[in-house]
């Protein structure tokens, strides 16, 4: 079953059971457009975001590497649709397949996934359910009853690919690597729905990590922008923070160089 075929199964059952009823149809119904038009591609993905609240334009403090970003992005805001969740867990599943099929493949083989938490371990979980691949989770500090550690159950040796749900520094994923490899399991490969495109692929790349993503934020704000979601005003600004956030990557590379 593709994924067009698998997304317009799940939105026919839903609307037998109004299993949505905090979403209007006509959000459903411009989704189901993208759908069909993408053929159930990222811009299916960047589209329901928009829809659910998940992206916002103003003035924000992401991160320290994010400061004053005029959008915002939270895609946890996916896990209350099941029809999101599940049709982003499988546009994860295409990529790695489409990876992992290339002459010279861009993913190496893994036993078992782990998500950064949060965002991605909720995105790594719905993964696992999809594709029946373990999972563990990575505690990067000690949380209630909880030491720092790992959950679940692997060997000494095995692959694990990382999973997360959006990417602006790279800082937790190396964080999580970090804590993979203390347990002695092995990273090489990273999977991200969306970059933010700070520079995060490049950083891990440096500590040689390879960085997949399904969805970059240019992609995005030209999606939102070409169906007049956006003025051009907010695009314009949105454009030249991702140019000055670029430059700062160059900046940095060179630096490290």
């Amino acid at each position: 079953m593709n994924l067009f075929t698998l997304q317009q199964e799940v939105l026919s059952k839903e609307r037998r059971r109004c299993f949505l009823p905090n979403i209007s149809w006509g959000c459903l119904h411009r989704s189901a457009e993208v759908a069909k038009e993408q053929s159930l591609d990222n811009l299916w993905l960047a589209q329901i975001l928009f829809d659910l609240g998940g992206v916002q334009f103003g003035n924000f403090t992401v991160s320290e590497s994010a400061v004053s970003s005029p959008v915002f992005i939270n895609p946890k805001v996916l896990i209350s649709n099941p029809t999101a969740l599940r049709v982003a867990s499988k546009l994860v599943q295409q990529e790695i397949n489409l990876a992992q099929s290339l002459r010279r493949p861009r993913v190496h083989p893994f036993t078992i996934v782990a998500g950064v938490p949060v965002g991605g371990l909720l995105l790594a979980s719905a993964y696992s359910l999809e594709t029946n691949t373990p999972l563990i989770y990575a505690r990067i500090r000690p949380e209630g009853t909880g030491t720092r550690g790992i959950e679940g159950k692997f060997t000494r040796g095995d692959t694990v690919l990382i999973i997360d749900d959006l990417i602006t520094s790279g800082s937790s994923v190396l964080e999580t690597a970090a804590l993979l490899e203390e347990s002695s399991l092995k990273v090489k490969d990273v999977i991200v729905l969306i970059d933010r495109e700070h520079g995060a692929p490049e950083r891990l790349r440096h500590h040689g990590y390879n960085v997949m993503s399904i969805l970059k934020l240019d992609v995005m704000l030209n999606h939102y922008m070409s169906k007049g979601l956006i003025s051009e005003e907010t695009y314009r600004i949105c454009a030249d923070y991702l140019h000055s956030k670029r430059g700062e990557n160059t900046n940095f590379l060179g630096n490290n160089n």
